[in-house]
């Protein structure tokens, strides 16, 4: 099967405001009609990145190549891109068919094709039946669509989402997830979101770009950047991971009570290096059966029922913070804890992650 062809190209990209370096010698490959997350905490530089996307700021060094030509330096409204802004931006006195077929108005297309490509949009976002509504009689999600169907109906070669669910509330949230990853791929578009949100990213991205302090630190799909994180905060970041501080020894790392985590260690860590092996909650099991490499013993000090499953904070000798551990309700049920409780607990030393401290 062939590479999917790159669309959009950001090669050595950066960005300085005064003496603030926002974006910093990024370089990304984007490919056609997929799903890309700009992921990362606020300050990163994903929306810097995100504006030089649209053209809304000029890059200070490198390009951008859209289709193999460089963009850096055209007018927003020159690009074939579109930006959806968190706010939605409705026009409040507009019915929801005005809003949709206004940015083809502002380009004097014939009205029966704006007509047509309107009624088409409006039908996979399944806004038909509120085509005559104003913005005041929508629900948040409605008024979602509404802002994404007016982006949609340019067929821009590339939109750009800034936050767009962060006004939403978490149940809604969840299910316009799923919308925004069905219309993406009926209409075969290239969506590019910026979000916080690390669920988001797993859920929608077909890959995702991790930023921190305007750098790449891992670009990869959401299996593998949760899985095979390239560094300690790309780990603590994506997810939940519990770690356990020590020394670099040769097949694990030794933490600071000497018992030893085993685990696979990176060529790039000496022996004897301050090092921190990390597992994630899911992988710990209670009552772990004899032959397992990573076994420890701790109290059980609070229970978080979230359902399907059951989260449990768990102070064990290994580390100063609590270990997280999640088990399913099912579990939970057969071989109930209770705070206060000593518990066992194991893990697979192809479960372990070990990163330089």
């Amino acid at each position: 099967m062939s590479e999917p062809r790159t669309l959009l190209a950001i090669d050595n990209v950066s960005k300085n405001f005064g003496r603030v370096r926002a974006v910093d010698g990024v370089s990304l490959d984007i490919r056609e009609n997929e799903f890309f997350a700009l992921l990362g905490p606020s300050g990163c530089g994903k929306t810097t990145l995100l504006r030089m996307l649209a053209g809304f700021e000029t890059p200070s060094d490198g390009r951008i190549l859209l289709d193999g030509k460089d963009i850096a330096r055209t007018p927003p409204n020159k690009r074939p891109v579109n930006l959806m802004f968190q706010s939605y931006a409705l026009f409040p006195h507009m019915s929801v068919r005005a809003n949709v077929s206004y940015g083809l108005e502002m380009e004097r297309l014939p009205a029966k094709e704006i007509r047509a490509r309107v009624d088409a949009i409006l039908a996979t976002t399944e806004l038909g039946p509120f085509a005559d509504r104003k913005p005041e009689q929508l629900s948040g999600g409605q008024k979602q669509r509404v802002a994404l169907a007016r982006a949609l109906v340019k067929r821009p070669r590339l939109l750009l989402l800034d936050e767009p669910l962060g006004a939403l509330d978490k149940k809604l949230r969840g299910a316009m997830q799923l919308e925004l990853k069905r219309l993406q791929h009926e209409v075969g578009i290239t969506f590019v979101i910026v979000t916080h949100d690390q669920e988001e990213s797993l859920v929608m991205a077909d890959r995702m770009a991790v930023l921190k302090d305007g750098r790449l630190l891992q670009c990869d799909t959401p299996h593998a950047v949760y899985e095979h994180p390239a560094d300690r905060f790309v780990a603590d970041f994506i997810g939940v991971m519990n770690f356990v501080p020590g020394k670099a020894g040769r097949d694990g790392v030794v933490a600071s009570n000497g018992t030893r985590i085993a685990g696979k260690v990176p060529d790039t860590l000496g022996s004897d290096t301050s090092a921190v092996a990390s597992v994630r909650p899911e992988r710990i099991r209670l009552f772990p059966s004899p032959e397992t490499a990573n076994r420890t013993t701790g109290t059980v000090e609070a229970l978080a029922y979230q359902g399907l499953d059951l989260q449990l904070h768990i102070r064990t000798p290994l580390s100063p913070k609590p270990f997280l551990v999640r088990v399913t309700a099912d579990a939970a049920d057969r071989r109930p804890v209770s705070s206060g409780d000593e518990v066992e607990l194991g893990w697979d030393a192809a479960d372990v992650r070990i990163f330089k401290e």
